[in-house]
């Protein structure tokens, strides 16, 4: 039995990305944004092709994000951020509030949604991802974009647009 394999597809060419980054922990959010964009540009993701967004913090992340899937203009979506633990239970409702409103926002819209809102117990652990972390929602954002187009579109084996 064969199956019909859809490959995964890191062709950023054509691709239009929104990202909305959180400015709380802005040291973080800004590191995740260099990573994130110079992923994007080795991907072949036009530098004219993205819209960048900022937000107060992380649980306003999903409205922008809404936002940006309603207007139609965008292939994939980014979300940057960086919520550390402190010594109330506030980082437990916007972990988990901020994480549910982005997934939300993917399966509402359709749109693929890459979750780089890191959730941390400190700062070393924030400060050793953020490269990591925004070149990962790179390619996550540019793969699912090709895939939900291949799948929609019925694109070609190579992905082609």
């Amino acid at each position: 039995m064969a199956l019909d394999t859809i490959a995964p597809d890191l062709d950023g060419a054509g691709l239009r990305i929104g990202i909305v980054q959180s400015r709380f922990n802005s040291w973080a959010g800004e590191a995740l944004l260099a990573a994130c964009v110079s992923e994007l540009r080795e991907l072949g993701v036009d530098e004219d092709d993205l819209t960048h967004v900022t937000v107060p913090g992380a649980l306003e992340v999903p409205i922008a994000l809404s936002k940006l899937a309603q207007a139609e203009d965008y292939d994939a979506l980014i979300a940057l951020g960086c919520v550390i633990r402190g010594d109330t239970h506030h980082f437990d409702v916007v972990a988990a509030e901020s994480a549910a409103g982005i997934s939300r926002v993917a399966l509402d819209y359709g749109v693929p949604v890459a979750n780089a809102v890191l959730t941390t117990d400190n700062e070393a652990q924030a400060r050793e991802r953020v490269d990591a972390k925004g070149r990962e929602a790179a390619r996550v954002a540019v793969e699912m974009a090709n895939l939900v187009w291949s799948v929609e579109e019925g694109g070609d084996e190579d992905g082609a647009q």
